[in-house]
């Protein structure tokens, strides 16, 4: 299953887009392309533009108070008139007309606070003091001299004290309180109502710059440069990743992400299927819109392996080198430790497999007296009578699992057709899978007798009608009648040539199968030869031809059930199924080192 993806766009002068990157990629969900272009005249304006409107959407959207300035500028005088409030309440108020009278006899009233420990009693006999408030900390007091002497002699600084008094400054405070409060109600209103707008002008704005920046050619050296940054992240990430997006003050657009955007492909399958995602990735990642095709290719891949290894025995050694791969730490063979899931399963499918192909180190199990007679009988051992002559059982399964896989490709042909551009692109293909796969469900059904004579003469007439009306009428509506049948004759030998040879492919895994179940027969014959009818000294030289034999017909098999079924996989299976393997696979921008 291909996972969604959620599109992200950035605007960024290059001097921002590190410092944002490196903070991208902590979280390590954001697959980024990136591209930068010189800042001239124009595309500096339009940014600077953008940006301020960015900055103020940032302000209203979270309705981050402390970003507009406005409010800012009255909390800033709230909290000074609170503060001057607090003091004021410790010097309480003065009345007016007797602070007047002392300035015009020429004194001046001088307002002190000082620690309780630096309070000096003395002063009281040197200076015109008066002590206004005592606590545990502060003394304050208020010394009166004459303007005209200073107040050099005196070493302790002066308390700024407010002339306004109580009842003033507390009217002030309710005022600005008032003023904070509509600020922040209309900036609630402004998210409302106004956010709306706002962002349609950015986004109009920022849409102006990027076709400036793709339209221009200019070569000019600049100061600096914008980059254009796109993302794309599992939509499953998206709160985690905008929450941090938010943090960061980064205006960004996020919308669903579609086909024509290309995004990378991160693929979300089952513990089964995700084992054999590597596969898919050799050949390359489906597109956006496509199928995953690893659901399907996973189980025939480990029948084909499975039926090319056609050893149990070989089986039992690729579980244990899958557990061996999992347990030893400083144990890896040819790379495959981060693969031993899928070197266990392929194992465990080989055991299976080669118990029903009847060979167990190149032993026939069906020559064993030991096997229970139940499983002797479900074994694809022998000869099947077909037709007047007789073949192989293993080589008619090889050749229906064939048969099978490409009629499964060819109806995930049409069904993706049909998903991506419609049921009249498709008409064509549906055709050919009427044909094909419906003319072998009735071949089947009238070999098994479920339909008599007439049902199946009216199956036959149903599949041939509707066939030849896709394949060589409508293939192409609205194109000249003379032109579909034309390009139906050619889909005809095209078909005709490429199923037959495509099916005959399957024969493969028959043959490789056999190859390797003789070769084991034949080491182990040489090692009876050498061991001969009273065996004493012989013993080593057998385990050596064993061992070297089964080890020289291991690799080779596993070499032959590699490669044979990935080219059953990527070209007959993808070509009938449309698959093309275009995609990117998703690469996150993250910490962690890759190998």
């Amino acid at each position: 299953m291909i996972t969604k993806m959620t599109k992200y766009t950035f605007l960024l002068l290059s001097s921002d887009t590190e410092a944002f990157l490196r903070d991208i990629q902590d979280l390590g969900v954001l697959d980024i392309t990136r591209s930068r272009k010189p800042v001239d005249a124009a595309s500096g304006k339009l940014y600077r533009e953008a940006e301020t409107l960015r900055k103020e959407i940032d302000v209203i959207e979270r309705c981050d108070f402390s970003r507009d300035e406005q409010h800012h500028n009255l909390c800033a005088k709230l909290a000074a008139a609170e503060e001057a409030y607090a003091e004021k309440q410790h010097w309480g108020d003065v009345d007016p007309d007797k602070v007047k009278a002392l300035r015009d006899a020429g004194c001046r009233l001088n307002y002190h606070t000082v620690p309780v420990k630096k309070f000096n009693p003395a002063w009281d006999q040197q200076y015109a003091i008066v002590e206004i408030d005592r606590d545990e900390k502060d003394v304050r007091f208020i010394r009166v001299d004459r303007a005209s002497e200073g107040s050099n002699n005196f070493q302790v600084p002066r308390t700024h004290v407010a002339v306004e008094s109580l009842g003033e400054l507390a009217t002030q405070i309710s005022a600005l309180k008032e003023s904070v409060k509509r600020r922040e109600e209309a900036m609630v209103v402004r998210k409302e109502e106004e956010l709306p707008l706002i962002r349609q002008v950015y986004a109009a704005k920022a849409q102006e710059l990027q076709r400036y920046l793709a339209q221009s050619s200019s070569t000019l050296v600049a100061d600096d440069y914008i980059s254009v940054l796109t993302g794309f992240a599992p939509t499953e990430e998206d709160a985690r990743l905008q929450a941090a997006l938010d943090q960061q003050s980064i205006y960004y657009v996020a919308e669903p992400a579609k086909a024509e955007d290309n995004p990378p492909i991160l693929l979300k399958n089952n513990w089964f299927a995700r084992n054999f995602e590597t596969l898919t990735g050799m050949y390359g990642m489906p597109v956006y819109d496509e199928f995953d095709p690893t659901p399907v290719l996973a189980p025939f891949f480990l029948l084909f392996w499975s039926f090319c290894m056609g050893d149990a025995g070989y089986g039992l050694l690729l579980i244990a080198l899958g557990l061996l791969l999992w347990k030893k730490e400083d144990f890896d063979l040819l790379g495959l430790k981060k693969h031993w899931r899928l070197v266990t399963t392929l194992g465990v499918g080989t055991f299976f497999v080669g118990i029903l192909l009847g060979t167990f180190f190149g032993i026939n199990l069906k020559e064993v007296s030991w096997i229970p007679e139940g499983l002797r009988n479900i074994m694809l051992v022998g000869k099947i009578e077909l037709g007047g002559a007789s073949y192989d059982l293993a080589m008619v399964a090889a050749i229906a699992i064939g048969v099978f896989h490409i009629c499964l490709a060819m109806v995930i042909k049409a069904v993706g057709i049909t998903k991506r551009a419609g049921f009249k692109e498709a008409i064509s293909t549906w055709g050919w899978v009427i044909l094909v796969v419906g003319g072998i469900i009735v071949a089947g059904l009238a070999l098994t007798s479920v339909l008599d004579e007439t049902a199946t003469k009216i199956a036959v007439i149903a599949v041939g009608v509707l066939s030849f009306l896709g394949i060589f009428i409508f293939n192409k509506p609205g194109r000249n009648p003379l032109l579909n049948v034309g390009a139906g004759l050619w889909d005809s030998y095209q078909m005709a040539t490429g199923i037959l040879g495509d099916v005959l492919s399957y024969i493969r895994l028959y043959a490789l199968g056999l190859a390797g179940g003789m070769l084991g027969a034949a080491f182990n014959d040489l090692g009876k030869m050498v061991l001969g009818d009273n065996p004493t000294w012989q013993w080593p030289f057998f385990l050596l031809i064993v061992l070297l034999g089964h080890g020289l017909n291991f690799a080779m098999s596993c070499l032959g059930a590699f490669v044979h079924p990935l080219r059953l996989t990527f070209v007959e299976y993808f070509k009938n199924s449309g698959y093309e393997g275009k995609g990117t696979q998703y690469d996150p921008l993250t910490n962690e080192i890759k190998e």
